[in-house]
């Protein structure tokens, strides 16, 4: 089989993951693999880590997180955008097993060959969202419309004044 993606240096951050071939709306690339710990693991091992910028733990579901840190596989590498071309869907066990749900990387939209995959990390941190925190956790993603960090605002934006929804 031909391989789809690959690993290479990031104009948007560091290491990035590229197509290597056209590729479809809606195709399943990677799973995003790595260690998995509980919440209260992954809390114990990076307690205090929010002031990095960095992470590669993903919320797996209410009592597990992926830790890529570990064993992961290059989905680690792709990049986040505030205009992804691509999401990161949680697969649940068909069983019910919170540990055998899965993290499954798809297209949004059609990529050229030589794109670079991205998708929306969503970060939350429970503590208040300083400016330091906001610049720590700064998006390099260059889009039109580039909220300026990685963090999720802790409530939803208001409209403007006379606008309604």
């Amino acid at each position: 089989m031909t391989r789809r993606i690959a690993a290479r240096r990031s104009p948007i951050h560091g290491n990035g993951v590229f197509a290597l071939v056209d590729i479809a709306k809606g195709v399943e690339l990677i799973e995003y693999r790595g260690k998995l710990l509980t919440v209260a693991q992954a809390d114990r091992k990076y307690a205090n880590s929010s002031d990095t910028g960095h992470t590669f733990l993903f919320t797996l579901n209410e009592r597990y997180v992926i830790d890529a840190n570990t064993d992961g596989s290059i989905a680690r590498w792709i990049n986040h955008s505030c205009a992804p071309n691509c999401k990161a869907f949680i697969h649940e066990d068909p069983g019910g097993d919170p540990r055998k749900d899965r993290v499954i990387i798809e297209t949004l939209r059609a990529l050229h060959a030589g794109e670079e995959l991205t998708y929306d990390y969503g970060i939350v941190l429970e503590e208040r969202l300083t400016p330091r925190l906001k610049a720590i956790w700064a998006c390099r993603c260059g889009a039109r419309n580039c909220s300026g960090t990685l963090l999720k605002p802790k409530r939803p934006r208001r409209p403007a004044p006379g606008r309604t929804r």
